[in-house]
Order: C-alpha cells, then structure tokens, then sequence
C-alpha cells in the first residue's frame, strides 16, 4: 500500500494518511495502476469487484491497526462523531461499534474525541481535510467538493469537533490532495454560490480562455479561506492535482469510471 503521510503540525498522538492509487488488488479500466498492475481503490460504489475493494479496505486496516469508519458521501454538510460506547450515541453520533467494512450512514464529516478509531473520507477530485486539535483530544476528517464546501462542512465540522473539547486548544488542518485551479472549470454558479458568503473568494476564481463565462477554481485556496475565517490558522497541504497525477490518484473528472482515494486520521 502506497500512500502520503498527512502533516498535522505535530498535534499530540495523531496520524493521518491518504492512499495512492498503487500496489492494491483492484483490476481493470479505471481501477488499476496506468501501467497495468492492481490498483487500491477503496470505494465500493464505483463498479469494481466487491472483493478487490475488501482486500484493500482490510490492508488499510491492517496499517492503521485500529477500526475504520466509512460512510455514505453525499456532498452534504452532515457531521457524524463516532464513539466506542454506545452508552455515549445519540443524535448525529455513531458507535464505532456498529461500523464495519462497508460504508455505513450518510455524512460528509466525522469527529472522535477517543482514541483508536480510524475516520475514514473517500474522494477522487474532492477535496479531503483532516483536523486535529494540537492536543491530539479531538480529530475530524471531512470530505469537501464544492457544494459541501459552500454550504459550511467544514465549519459543521469544527464546531462539532469545538463541541467536544473539554478545554479550548488550537486546531491545525491538512489538506490532501484534490483537483488543481488548472483542470478544475466551474460554471458561474459555483462561483456566485462562495462569492454570496464571502465577497473576497473571486481571488480563488480565474477566468477560462476557452469558455466565457465560466471559471477555473482553486478548491484548495477556497478550503483554507473557509478555514482561515473559521479560526484555523496553521493549514498545511500535499501541491498536486488529483487530474494532472494519473499515477497516483484516481480522478472522476479525467476517467469518469473509477476508483476512490482513501484519507485517514486516528490517534494513539
């Protein structure tokens, strides 16, 4: 298994990851390595074979050595926190108890303020972001495509994680990597949909030569925007593009048919 090693700003006790498209057990268009050995693909909604998709789920599990929480991604601003007893479940809260290897309730972020557990976001062009608390008492993990984004997930997702803090401490970001500015062109609502909150993200916005009218998106600077205004200041990040790497990520805008990047946090 090949993967990035996320940059958490030393927070206490926390790793992160994010999986490469290499060294799996996935075959075929789309889901193998470009020059033609197994690829690890993660997402078990694409049309790969159910068993390759397990057998790379479990080597992923069997690296980060603690329970992996997968959910059911819908571009929405849900916020789950996973707990280990269900004693502490309630409204928007999942035991970790009740996760397995497949995907589990539909949300869009996950929180934990306990150790070992693993949350788990699947993208290909979307952005993942991993929180830590420099701490390590409180983790999130969220998946941001441009309407989740827009719409507050990563707010949602802080002020979930700000729930749980038993006393304030600084939170620190790492973004893995997503679609470029160069191969990310949005039509004009996407663009009116982050100017609405906020009037100054048109930096993030380029216009296409090719198309008038529409734009080139920088869905990384829009991230740290959202998360600068939030109160992160320390975000760190992987300087590559999910479409211009064939190599190593999949990418749904370049292929359409394909698989699904896994990015991972948990603490000791």
């Amino acid at each position: 298994m090949k993967f990035l090693e996320a940059d958490l700003a030393g927070a206490a006790g926390v790793q992160g990851l994010m999986t490469l498209r290499r060294d799996g057990h996935s075959a075929g268009p789309g889901f193998a390595e470009t020059g033609g050995g197994a690829g690890f693909n993660v997402g078990s909604a694409t049309g790969d074979d159910a068993q390759a998709v397990m057998r790379n789920r479990q080597c992923l599990h069997d690296h980060v050595g603690a329970p992996l929480v997968w959910v059911r991604q819908v571009h929405g601003t849900r916020v789950l926190t996973v707990v280990r007893t269900i004693e502490r479940a309630g409204a928007d809260t999942l035991s970790v108890n009740d996760a397995g290897p497949l995907d589990g309730p539909q949300a869009d972020a996950l929180v934990t303020d306990e150790a070992g557990i693993g949350l788990v976001i699947q993208t290909a062009d979307c952005l993942p972001v991993l929180l830590a608390a420099v701490d390590g008492r409180v983790i999130g993990a969220a998946h941001a495509g441009w309407r989740g984004l827009a719409a507050g997930v990563l707010e949602n997702t802080l002020a979930a994680m700000r729930a749980r803090q038993r006393a304030p401490a600084t939170i620190v970001a790492w973004l893995g990597v997503g679609i470029g500015a160069a191969s990310f062109e949005v039509g004009p609502e996407v663009r009116a949909a982050f100017l609405a909150d906020d009037p100054d993200a048109g930096v993030c916005f380029s216009a296409s030569p090719r198309r008038p009218g529409h734009w080139y998106a920088d869905l990384a600077g829009l991230a740290r925007r959202r998360l600068s205004r939030a109160g992160v200041a320390q975000v760190r990040g992987a300087p590559d593009c999910t479409v211009a790497n064939e190599r190593d990520f999949y990418s749904y805008r370049r292929d359409r048919r394909c698989g699904r990047m896994a990015t991972v946090i948990w603490r000791d």
